[in-house]
């Protein structure tokens, strides 16, 4: 019992208690760029959780035969080798998303949430416990770019799950006409993503 609340512990601590864009400030960067529609964030979300997860499990299993004077070189030839494969997936398979996304796609390789849980979690962990913290982690970090990114869209564009086959426009056409276009913009970027954190602080305080 003890031991299947501790691993659900691991899964959902990344939901709220330990969200790496919220609560750790980690991938500030990519978050800020990339969450300018629902469809970006969350596209940018399903590739760090992929990377995660996979880099979790390959260091974990092999956590006992890297030298500790090579681990993060190590770390990050395997980290890159999972960048590598959702870059070419989503050139195949979702060009319109990789074109938006562009360059924050290979820049995960350096993305401080999958080298940190590398570091601090898989390399000391068991492949089921690396699994369950990469999902969750992963996951939270999608979430919170869904928030961002469906705020920004309906604010600053007007619309929601633009370039895709389900675009509308939540507050009507008059307000797509003219939307508040700051929030495309890095001061939005940023407001929104204070807004959130403060949010997210607060009910942590009250739980």
């Amino acid at each position: 019992m003890a031991s299947g609340v501790s691993l659900d512990r691991e899964f959902t601590k990344g939901f709220v208690r330990e969200n790496p864009l919220f609560i750790l400030v980690l991938g500030t960067c990519p978050s800020l760029a990339t969450s300018t529609t629902l469809f970006n964030g969350f596209g940018m979300g399903i590739a760090a959780t992929f990377v995660l997860v996979c880099s979790n499990i390959v260091i974990s299993l092999l956590r006992k035969f890297i030298p500790d004077g090579v681990r993060i070189p190590a770390f990050i030839v395997v980290i890159a080798s999972f960048v590598t494969m959702v870059d070419l997936l989503m050139e195949g398979f979702v060009f319109s998303l990789h074109q938006s996304l562009g360059v924050f796609i290979p820049l995960i390789v350096v993305n401080c949430i999958i080298l940190g849980r590398a570091e601090a979690f898989a390399s000391k962990n068991g492949v089921l416990r690396s699994a369950l913290d990469g999902l969750g982690m992963g996951l939270g970090f999608m979430a919170a770019l869904v928030v961002m990114g469906t705020i920004r869209e309906i604010l600053g564009n007007g619309t929601l799950m633009a370039g895709t086959p389900y675009e509308f426009a939540p507050f009507g056409e008059g307000f797509k006409a003219s939307p508040v276009l700051v929030m495309t913009l890095p001061p939005g970027a940023f407001l929104t993503l204070g807004l959130l954190m403060a949010g997210v602080k607060r009910l942590g305080e009250r739980s």
